[in-house]
């Protein structure tokens, strides 16, 4: 395993609307890490309906003993069936791991199209799944005083892994658009947690108008905070410039378009 470390010097300024970041110079913000990529065969133990938008399945496989996946946000490749030789990718967040019980949790955002959506929706026990990775894990320095986690369904994955990953009594927001109350989730948690929810049609995922207008009324903490933005990438952009506006230093932020409208299994992972 081989890990590259991003530095940056961190500006001490702080506008009136933004937090109050004291300075450390040329920390490493972000620690990514590379390992040797691998396929797995996976066999479904479990699948069902978290809530009426999002499905989890629980796969197995004695090749899970040495998985990993050391940050919240990793991705690991789905394969599928393809109409040629050629296989369909898409990139999912492992929700969940146990090296010792070799199992993996996968969160499937339910929408209209898709080799994942179909292939989770149709699942039950005892079908295969292949996964290729994580290639790699970007991991957040444990030095901020708060985080605060925005995205829309298909961020729930990594947003709720990090709450949950947060140690006893970090102060975390998040923020998240889904259809309907009946999606909105619960994170088990040691963090200190306040969790804000927008209700939206999944038709409008690509406005940023909703989310937005949620963002604008949160009044970020005192102290160094760490703001992770996840969503369709006109949404992602559209929020990173709206903290940037009000001050936050651009280094504490990470911005990633999860998917692209109009371009099926394409994502901007690089907004930051």
């Amino acid at each position: 395993m081989v890990a590259d470390q991003i530095l940056g010097d961190i500006p001490a300024s702080s506008p009136a609307q933004s937090s109050s970041p004291a300075p450390f110079d040329s920390a490493p913000v972000i620690t990514r890490h590379k390992f040797e990529t691998r396929r797995r065969a996976l066999t479904v133990q479990s699948v069902d309906y978290l809530t009426p938008h999002m499905i989890r399945a629980v796969l197995h496989s004695p090749e899970l003993s040495d998985f990993t996946s050391l940050g919240a946000d990793d991705h690991i490749k789905l394969f599928f069936p393809g109409d040629g030789e050629k296989p369909q990718m898409r990139d999912y967040t492992p929700r969940a791991y146990d090296t010792d019980a070799c199992k993996l949790t996968l969160d499937f955002a339910v929408h209209e199209a898709g080799p994942a959506t179909a292939w989770a929706t149709q699942a039950k026990v005892g079908d295969t799944l292949n996964i290729g990775g994580p290639r790699g894990s970007s991991v957040i320095a444990p030095v901020f005083d708060w985080y605060l986690l925005i995205g829309d369904e298909t961020a729930l994955p990594a947003i709720g892994r990090k709450a949950e990953e947060l140690g006893q009594g970090v102060q975390v927001i998040t923020l998240v658009a889904v259809p309907d109350a009946a999606d909105e989730q619960t994170f088990d948690t040691k963090a200190a947690g306040t969790h804000h929810w927008v209700h939206r049609p999944v038709t409008q995922a690509a406005d940023p108008a909703s989310l937005l207008a949620a963002a604008q009324g949160i009044t970020l903490p005192e102290g160094k905070g760490f703001i992770w933005i996840a969503a369709e990438a006109g949404v992602a952009r559209a929020l990173r410039d709206h903290f940037e506006e009000r001050g936050h230093p651009k280094v504490w932020t990470k911005a990633s378009g999860y998917w692209v409208k109009g371009s099926a299994a394409t994502s901007d992972k690089s907004l930051s």
